[in-house]
């Protein structure tokens, strides 16, 4: 029976060399999301400011008053999905774009530490038309 031999199998290798494994399992997950701190690819459109959310939906764009689009995603550091209520009080660098039309805020990207690093990016619309974007390495260049 398949059943017995799992169980001896399980009984012959030891309790404590199976909890040692899960512990070594664990911890290689934890630092997983820490070295997985990388660029994230932005669209040529993003420019970078400085946000301060006051109460959602208005926030202070580059100290002055802005809206997020009722659509509007957030995205942390770690690149997951943040709500705006959870970055209320905070300053925080991020890339944002904004939609069509209404120039509400649309998609914000909350910068880490390598991305902040890189700090030749546009912060107004002139500029962006007037620097060239290089999509592969996500950097700015002025002609």
């Amino acid at each position: 029976m398949i059943r017995c031999v799992l169980r001896t199998s399980i009984a012959s290798v030891g309790v404590r060399s199976v909890f040692g494994a899960l512990a070594a399992l664990l911890m290689l997950s934890l630092a997983l999301p820490a070295a997985a701190q990388s660029h994230r690819n932005f669209p040529a459109q993003a420019l970078r400011g400085e946000l301060l959310v006051s109460e959602p939906p208005e926030v202070l764009l580059n100290g002055r008053p802005a809206r997020l689009a009722p659509g509007a995603r957030i995205r942390g550091d770690d690149n997951m999905l943040r709500m705006s209520g959870a970055l209320a009080g905070q300053k925080v660098i991020v890339h944002y774009t904004r939609e069509n039309g209404t120039g509400l805020l649309q998609d914000i990207w909350v910068l880490n530490a390598a991305e902040r690093a890189n700090r030749m990016w546009p912060t107004s619309e002139a500029d962006a038309r007037a620097w060239v974007f290089d999509p592969v390495g996500q950097t700015w260049s002025r002609p």
